[in-house]
């Protein structure tokens, strides 16, 4: 986002603190006051509130605190207080993680840049189809006349082309699944992704778009959330939801759907997958920029300075002691110029600069990048062959750990995903659902090869092989298909033949002296009967 001015710092330390500087919810009213939008009745409020603050103070929460006789009541610290800044003044709740710096790390780690694009094209990034859904399938099963049910399809194509049309058309600036990948980089990034529902006058769903998950904020309360960007602060409600706006003007304020990713350690904000990975991420990091600065240094090695016969001066002594105690550290590889007084006649300058690093130095902690990039691939379950490396040889290993990709993490992910999304569909039509489109395992030969099998043995109808295909259904599409006797008597043939060599190859292959025939020892020649 424009918002974010990415700045180059040289420790962690600093970057937090150059982010927590881009948090507008982190300003005081006094700051904030000049938003536009704000309610008459919010503003005073907010103006009591920030002049109740003399000190940094806890204020009272909103949330009851629970009592019991006589006036005795609980002193615990109620975790909904916060300090007088935009975060108490709009009740909203401080995120467990900067998520500035979150989105950074997007940014400038190439592979969690790597690892959640992989995400993201494989979950959300396929495109998506209308299915029918389970109840509707019950009814028509339950429709016994054959053109009572082909008409039933008829009016399911259609709705299908004009519910497509209708959620492509909610975004005059992207497409629907451009949307979903916006949200869901966020939702990776810094674990929580946002997709704003807009309504017409007459209530019904007009615009559904991505807002950045670095500029909302949960209400305390989980009644809304409060989005500040430039000079402007915005109230959401959450989807469906019909309760007054507490903060802005705006009498019917837009909803949002909440893509969280859970933990255990916080109800409001998601955490993403490279926070158990962190420590791995900021090594690479300061590895990357130890490389950089010994190749801006123009390779040259560290050394160790020796002297003799150099009678130094006061200000050339306290020029290299301040040198080596304070300024090599964190500054690696820098050049040290000392003048040096002439050579007399009876003592001889001699300054010499012995290297320590006598061997090569153009990738230091190789190895040590190499274990940070696979522990960052492993906090987000994504493997190397998905990101286009590891050894192009091992195809049978790279099958594998692209099964349990899409059966671990992409396939629930996109369960979890598709309820969000069937709340907004179901506002449309509840005879259709949306499915997204699933990673492939096989190549188009072999998944023509598993629909024609499964079609022939009648475990499928021609029909659910189109829908598989993504291909419109056929008026005769739905009763099993029956092959003529001359096909049945062919796909015999072909199955016995397919177990004959399948007997036979099992035969060759095996180790047992009993199963082994026609082949001698080496050496031994033809055997003789």
């Amino acid at each position: 986002m424009s918002e974010i001015v990415r700045v180059k710092v040289d420790s962690v330390e600093e970057s937090e603190n150059e982010f927590k500087l881009l948090d507008p919810f982190s300003k005081k009213w006094d700051d904030i006051k000049n938003l536009k939008g704000f309610d008459n009745n919010f503003k005073r409020r907010a103006t009591r509130m920030s002049k109740v603050e003399a000190t940094p103070q806890y204020l009272d929460s909103a949330m009851a605190v629970p009592a019991g006789k006589n006036g005795a009541k609980s002193k615990e610290i109620n975790p909904g207080t916060v300090y007088v800044n935009g975060y108490s003044l709009f009740d909203v709740i401080t995120p467990p993680w900067n998520l500035y710096e979150l989105a950074n790390y997007y940014d400038t780690s190439f592979a969690n840049h790597a690892a959640i694009d992989a995400k993201v094209e494989n979950i959300v990034g396929l495109g998506y189809d209308f299915h029918v859904s389970d109840r509707t399938m019950l009814k028509l099963e339950q429709v016994m006349n054959d053109e009572q049910r082909d008409r039933a399809r008829s009016r399911i194509e259609r709705a299908k082309i004009e519910l497509r049309d209708w959620i492509e058309s909610l975004n005059d600036d992207d497409s629907f699944t451009h949307t979903l990948m916006k949200a869901y980089t966020d939702y990776e990034a810094t674990g929580n992704g946002y997709l704003e529902i807009g309504r017409t006058v007459t209530g019904e769903i007009g615009y559904v778009g991505h807002i950045p998950s670095t500029t909302m904020r949960v209400r305390r309360l989980k009644d809304g959330y409060v989005q500040i960007i430039g000079n402007k602060v915005v109230y959401f409600r959450n989807f469906g939801a019909k309760n007054p706006n507490p903060i802005t003007e705006d009498p019917r304020p837009n909803e949002i759907i909440h893509l969280k990713q859970y933990s255990p350690l916080n109800t409001y904000y998601g955490i993403p997958d490279i926070m158990s990975a962190i420590s791995a991420l900021h090594g690479d990091q300061l590895s990357s920029q130890y490389n950089i600065d010994y190749f801006a240094n123009k390779a040259v090695p560290r050394y160790v300075i020796t002297t003799k016969g150099v009678q130094l001066s006061g200000e050339s002594e306290d020029k290299m002691f301040r040198f080596l105690q304070t300024n090599l550290k964190g500054q690696s590889h820098r050049t040290l110029y000392i003048p040096l007084p002439g050579d007399t006649e009876y003592n001889k300058v001699e300054f010499k600069m012995e290297p320590i690093e006598t061997g090569a130095q153009e990738a230091s902690f190789r190895e040590y990048s190499k274990q940070n990039r696979d522990q960052i691939l492993i906090a987000h379950q994504v493997p190397l062959s998905k990101l286009g490396g590891g050894d192009a040889s091992n195809i049978a290993a790279a099958l594998a750990q692209d099964r349990t990709f899409k059966e671990q993490v992409a396939r629930p992910q996109q369960r979890n995903i598709e309820k969000q999304i069937n709340k907004v569909i179901r506002e449309k039509t509840d005879v259709l659902e949306l499915k997204f489109n699933e990673l492939t395992l096989t190549d188009e030969i072999a998944q023509s090869q598993i629909l024609e099998r499964y079609v022939k043995t009648q475990v499928m109808t021609p029909n659910e092989a189109r829908q598989k295909l993504g291909l419109p259904q056929r008026e005769d599409g739905d009763s099993p298909f029956q092959m003529t006797p001359r096909q049945a008597t062919d796909m015999r043939a072909n199955t016995a033949q397919n177990r004959q060599r399948d007997a036979e190859r099992t035969n060759n292959n095996s180790d047992s002296p009993s199963t082994i025939s026609g082949r001698n020892a080496q050496g031994e020649g033809e055997s003789s009967q």
